[in-house]
């Protein structure tokens, strides 16, 4: 049992750690772009009715990817980080919807918004830094 519990984690933890990383290569780009992307990523806000501080909410965007990426693939302060970039996935999700996008162009959004989502029920694993750091929330 010991042994099967162990696999869980280090499955766990390889899937926590490459779809990490492959979130925080997507929201580099982003978070590096600056003004021009970071406007162009906010626009998005307005399928919300949420037409001001368009670059606000895409550097908000592109730093959740690129910080919450990282942080998902440490397992450091995963809950919140896993909560942001879902609430991320929710927004690239309706803009594909609003914009008639087929499911090979939203079918990334939704298979993150799933992990995702489900990562904050399940949490980091033992092979994270809040199970180090924090073990009595991890």
């Amino acid at each position: 049992m010991k042994q099967k519990n162990n696999l869980l984690q280090v499955g766990w933890l390889i899937l926590r750690v490459g779809i990490g990383i492959s979130i925080f290569l997507h929201g580099y780009p982003k978070i590096t772009g600056g003004l021009e992307t970071w406007t162009m990523v906010g626009s998005t806000m307005s399928n919300f009715g949420i037409d001001f501080a368009p670059a606000f909410w895409g550097f908000l965007a592109a730093f959740v990817e690129s910080v919450g990426g990282l942080l998902f693939a440490l397992g450091l302060f995963f809950r919140p980080a896993s909560l942001l970039l879902t609430g991320n996935m929710l927004v690239a999700l309706a803009t594909h919807m609003v914009a008639g996008d087929n499911f090979m162009v939203y079918g990334h959004a939704l298979d993150l918004l799933i992990v995702f989502a489900a990562s904050i029920l399940i949490g980091a694993g033992r092979y994270s830094l809040d199970a180090k750091l924090f073990p009595r929330i991890a």
